[in-house]
């Protein structure tokens, strides 16, 4: 399974502000919203059985091996507006999304 997983250097620094050494990044994808999948983001101290361990600039990015399947190859980013603060991810395997942005079809 191909784990390349990225980070823009706007994610790195904003996982750097909330990150400590005991806590961990994780990523995963939800089955919901208008197009299918939608991702999701929490600070987690667990690593799971079932988990992928990726360490980029010192930051432990956590992928359920389910959610790595659709992740592979992505970008993560962090935007920063008026209107929103959040993280998006790039992936070059997303067909669809729907017109809110908050969900995409694989």
């Amino acid at each position: 399974m191909n784990t390349s997983i990225s980070l823009t250097k706007r994610a790195s620094k904003k996982i750097k502000e909330l990150y400590s050494k005991n806590i961990n990044f994780r990523i995963f994808i939800l089955g919901g919203g208008c197009s299918g999948f939608k991702y999701d983001f929490i600070l987690d101290k667990k690593i799971k059985k079932n988990d992928i361990l990726i360490n980029l600039s010192g930051i432990n990015i956590v992928i359920d091996k389910i959610s790595m399947q659709y992740l592979s190859g992505s970008i993560i980013d962090y935007i920063e507006s008026i209107e929103e603060s959040k993280f998006i991810i790039k992936n070059p395997y997303m067909k669809n999304k729907c017109n809110c942005g908050s969900s995409f079809d694989i």
